[in-house]
């Protein structure tokens, strides 16, 4: 049902927990099926210096907690601003229908963390 990217992601969850001293944090609940993603974000020279993530929720939503991290980790904002969804869900090897919300909420998390970054 999951991709080997998914549960890669799932059992060895990369930049899990809290940044000490973040710049910004999100925290995004899923109403329809309860699950929670948090980001914590430290900025440094324009750029994601650290971003980690707690999740709690379905296999889907740990596993874009932990790859939405190690895709932004390093890059400018404008470029975290420019992850898209489909490269999200590129990252886990693509998610199954009933999996899709996962990446939503990896993304408004995202979305959030970064427009508190930039006074938003």
């Amino acid at each position: 049902m999951y991709s080997p990217q998914v549960l890669d992601h799932f059992e060895h969850p990369r930049n899990a927990g809290a940044v000490a001293d973040a710049d910004a944090s999100a925290r995004i609940e899923n109403p329809a099926c309860g699950d929670v993603l948090e980001l914590t974000v430290k900025v440094e020279e324009g750029r994601i210096a650290e971003i980690r993530f707690r999740a709690k929720g379905c296999v889907a939503a740990m596993a874009c907690g932990s790859a939405v991290t190690e895709l932004v980790s390093g890059k400018t904002m404008d470029e975290a601003w420019k992850l898209s969804r489909e490269e999200l869900v590129r990252a886990v090897g693509g998610l199954p229908a009933a999996s899709s919300h996962a990446s939503h909420l990896a993304m408004d998390a995202l979305a959030a963390a970064l427009k508190k970054l930039r006074g938003g």
